[in-house]
């Protein structure tokens, strides 16, 4: 009688389960946005200038002048940017002092910040001129994902690097995520992705945190090698160079406008086929950060499981989209 009754429990927990999971995806399928948000306000189709004039943005869909692009999501950040700045244009300038063909700029997109970020980067812009230095101020905040789409639509890079306004990479080693790029060579269809990787400084932050906040890491990590990505260990890293065509072809299909966004990109690319080189990089955690630590991996872990779910029941296409 209890082997009976242990399997007819065991029997039931498993249906409940499974009526959870399609209830769960039934929910996913019903409330997702069919298409990305593309489109742009009338004020975010102009960049601004250091003068207070605006200048159109580009599409990146046009074609590729410049060599490189740079594209700095800003929120709130009028204190933690100069210092990315001051380091990024120092070795843009120096490189391209010492290669006079190599061309470049940096995309400030301020995410409808509260402070004087804007401010702070209009200061570089008419330091280095609105050639090399663009600021796009957002009419909201999007979040991350929201801004760092928004720079790269505007770009005119033939590679586009994202980099967090924190500075927490070493900007130098956009050189070592350049070599993970070529290392892809031949790129299908001229794409491909090199993401700037923390993975190898794991066991020293593991020592740094609390058992809390490692926990929910390794139950974050888990949840996007089951769910989305599994040939990339490092998702989250801000440090991700892509060709314009891969870059062209993941955000014009990114629906996912927070923190997880990476995922979703990555999950994008691996589906795609576009090939993908992970690369240790030199990481400093740097104090400021907008995560919440339970909140905001509480709102990634839903957004992970609707990623899956919503690409599984068809709610989300991998159709290239034009945009504005």
């Amino acid at each position: 009688m209890e082997a009976a009754a242990a399997a007819w429990l065991w029997q039931g927990a498993v249906a409940a389960a499974l009526a959870a999971l399609v209830l769960i995806a039934v929910i996913a399928h019903m409330t997702a946005t069919k298409m990305p948000n593309l489109g742009r306000h009338d004020d975010e189709k102009f960049f601004v200038t250091a003068k207070g004039k605006r200048e159109p943005v580009p599409s990146i869909h046009d074609p590729p002048t410049l060599d490189l692009s740079v594209v700095v999501p800003s929120y709130n950040e009028e204190e933690r940017l100069p210092s990315m700045m001051d380091e990024a244009l120092h070795y843009l300038e120096k490189r391209q002092m010492q290669d006079p063909a190599f061309t470049y700029e940096v995309i400030v997109v301020d995410d409808g910040s509260r402070d004087q970020t804007t401010k702070v980067a209009l200061k570089y812009s008419q330091k280095y001129g609105s050639e090399k230095v663009r600021v796009l101020p957002l009419a909201k905040n999007r979040g991350k994902g929201g801004a760092v789409r928004m720079g790269v639509l505007s770009s005119r890079g033939r590679k586009i690097l994202m980099a967090d306004a924190d500075g927490a990479t070493k900007f130098e080693d956009v050189e070592k995520v350049e070599k993970g790029l070529e290392s892809l060579q031949p790129w299908p269809d001229q794409m491909a992705i090199a993401c700037g990787s923390r993975a190898h400084l794991e066991k020293d932050s593991i020592a740094q945190r609390s058992y809390f906040r490692t926990l929910l890491m390794y139950g974050f990590h888990f949840l996007v090698w089951f769910l989305c990505v599994r040939e990339v260990r490092d998702t989250q890293c801000g440090f991700k160079l892509l060709t314009r065509e891969a870059a062209s072809r993941t955000f014009s299909t990114l629906h996912i406008e927070r923190w997880a966004f990476d995922v979703e990109l990555l999950y994008i690319a691996q589906r795609c086929k576009i090939p993908i080189a992970e690369v240790a990089v030199n990481w400093t955690e740097i104090e400021g950060s907008k995560l919440v630590p339970f909140w905001s991996w509480l709102q990634m872990g839903r957004d992970l499981l609707f990623i899956r779910l919503r690409y599984l029941t068809g709610a989300w296409q991998l159709g290239r989209r034009k945009t504005d």
